[in-house]
């Protein structure tokens, strides 16, 4: 049966028609299995059909042509109109013959943990980062990519399930305290792309669940080496050492190290995803790498230790590049670039109360744990070789909850039965959308506050209070502010809780519109010059917060599903 059409509107193109005319109508569609000539005469309706490349990566178009000659008074418009659709409607439930899809492509998914937005030297970071220009260079750079929230787990969630991370209920970020996780219920990427054939690993931090069944083993990977949450839960934590417990490295479902060299982590994850790429070259693979560096604590191997001559931040992300040109090169080697989707991104900005050990977002505002540019806004590249335009740049805003959607159109993967938030952009790698916008809007939440909408150029704040970096920036490893406050215990959530672990001061935001591409670094508050953008803006996010829920304002959401729990 024919799926995911997107049909011309009949009755647009219809309406200029006249008596005597003849009519030529294109209707095309996309669908994983193409099909091949075949007409059907009826009604005196000529309709060919035929197959072409329609510039979606891993799809095939049909085109369907229309060719109508008739005679008559105006008076049989109407009549010939709603033929047409009968006769379109018809056409679209018929069943056609099939050839094989085009392959589908491997997917290496390279995320950063806190990395800047200007941290990269092709994003004008003064960090010397070779291999992640070339890729680049070699690809297209989106300069306008989100994440869902600017903390870890919420951001993984997003990513991983295609949705804002309130509706599966894993907002905020997750401890070796926490009891949640996971929903087992939740249809992950690795899951859709396990279940067409691919090979699956993640070497890197999971951050969605600490039990043995939020495992990612049992969520859709085949091979896992990493860390079940962030670095600093350990005997590294810059202000709560004294009450962490030993950080567990695992490799499946298997500790195998208490408190692991961190120096080696980087290293250590980019050998086996090397491995992971040799053992299935003759297969479809998922290659999942969240790193777990530039997150604090930092550490640099022995190899890239002082090399940068910035300081230690700088050699981390010299080391990071490292990784990502190694992996390229791999996959050079084999001859798999062009069978193999490869992005790079971060998990949020910068957490720029570490000071000195921490990355810069350039223009944009703030940064980590707020809805400012600075903390949603990250780098991203992605590359497949004669499959997205190399050399471009596209400030088209997306966000990760897409990705899942869009690698399921690339895969020939199901989606998930039930609701998720984001849409397939395969148009838009693939440089055909260069210029629409998947999201008429994009919502930005801290926890469960409603903080932020971003529609076309204009970003809607409303009022809240989020912490910001004291003028006083951290240094050596430690948050601004540290000396002068008490922190709190790892276990309280709250503002106030993580300013007093992490820095920062708690402060209150007014309502703020600003006008981004004018105003990248939100400086110049437009909410009084412009009340019907204010008005529309807030009106996009009503039915959004009896979705999600906003506790600012008291609403618990009806679209909410529940949060795994650990017995």
């Amino acid at each position: 049966m024919i799926s995911e059409v997107s049909v011309l509107n009949i009755e647009e193109l219809t309406a200029g028609v006249t008596a005597g005319q003849g009519l030529r109508i294109s209707c095309q569609f996309s669908q994983s299995n193409a099909c091949s000539l075949w007409s059907l005469r009826n009604l005196g309706l000529m309709i060919r059909v035929r197959r072409g490349c329609c510039g979606v990566p891993g799809r095939q178009a049909v085109a369907v042509e229309l060719r109508i000659g008739f005679t008559g008074s105006e008076g049989v418009q109407m009549s010939f109109v709603r033929c047409l659709q009968s006769c379109c409607c018809f056409l679209l439930l018929l069943q056609i013959s099939s050839i094989p899809a085009m392959d589908r492509p491997n997917v290496v998914l390279i995320m950063a943990d806190d990395l800047g937005y200007a941290d990269l030297s092709c994003c004008g970071g003064q960090v010397k980062t070779p291999h992640l220009d070339r890729l680049a260079q070699q690809g297209t750079r989106f300069t306008d990519f989100y994440v869902a929230q600017a903390v870890c787990t919420a951001s993984r969630a997003a990513l991983m399930t295609g949705c804002y991370p309130n509706r599966v209920g894993l907002q905020g970020a997750l401890n070796h305290t926490s009891q949640n996780g996971i929903h087992p219920s939740e249809w992950l990427l690795p899951e859709m792309l396990r279940e067409q054939g691919y090979a699956t690993a993640i070497f890197g931090k999971w951050h969605l669940g600490t039990a043995p069944q939020f495992n990612p083993l049992r969520h859709g990977f085949d091979e896992w080496l990493g860390i079940p949450y962030s670095n600093d839960n350990s005997r590294y934590h810059p202000v709560l050492a004294s009450e962490m417990p030993p950080l567990p490295l695992y490799d499946g479902e298997s500790v195998i190290e208490q408190d692991p060299d961190q120096s080696q982590f980087t290293k250590r994850f980019t050998e086996r995803s090397v491995g992971f790429i040799r053992r299935n070259v003759n297969r479809p693979f998922f290659l999942y790498v969240p790193h777990v560096m530039p997150h604090v604590p930092i550490f640099a191997s022995e190899r890239f230790r002082g090399k940068s001559g910035v300081g230690l931040y700088g050699d981390v992300i010299q080391e990071l590049d490292w990784s990502v040109g190694e992996i390229l090169a791999e996959l050079d080697r084999l001859q798999l670039s062009e069978k193999t989707l490869v992005l790079f991104c971060s998990d949020n900005g910068a957490w720029l109360s570490y000071g000195e050990h921490a990355g810069s977002n350039g223009r944009l505002r703030e940064g980590k744990l707020t809805a400012f540019e600075g903390g949603v806004r990250v780098p991203c590249l992605v590359r497949w070789t004669g499959h997205v335009p190399a050399g471009q740049v596209s400030d088209v805003p997306w966000m990760a909850i897409d990705l899942l959607p869009t690698l399921a159109a690339l895969a020939g993967g199901k989606l998930p039965k039930h609701r998720i938030d984001g849409v397939d952009v395969s148009g838009l790698l693939s440089g055909k959308d260069r210029q629409s916008a998947p999201h008429e809007s994009l919502f930005f939440y801290a926890g469960t506050e409603l903080h932020a909408v971003r529609s076309g150029p204009w970003k809607l704040h409303f009022p809240h209070s989020y912490i910001t970096t004291l003028a006083e920036p951290g240094r050596g490893g430690k948050p601004s502010g540290w000396g002068s406050q008490q922190a709190r215990s790892i276990t309280q959530s709250g503002i106030d809780g993580i300013a007093s672990r992490h820095g920062g001061k708690v402060v209150p935001l007014e309502l703020s519109l600003f006008h981004l591409q004018d105003d990248p670094g939100e400086t110049v508050n437009v909410a009084a010059q412009h009340p019907e953008i204010v008005r529309r803006l807030s009106q996009l996010a009503e039915p959004v917060r009896q979705d999600l829920g906003d506790s600012l304002l008291g609403i618990a959401g009806q679209g909410l599903r529940p949060v795994g729990q650990a017995p």
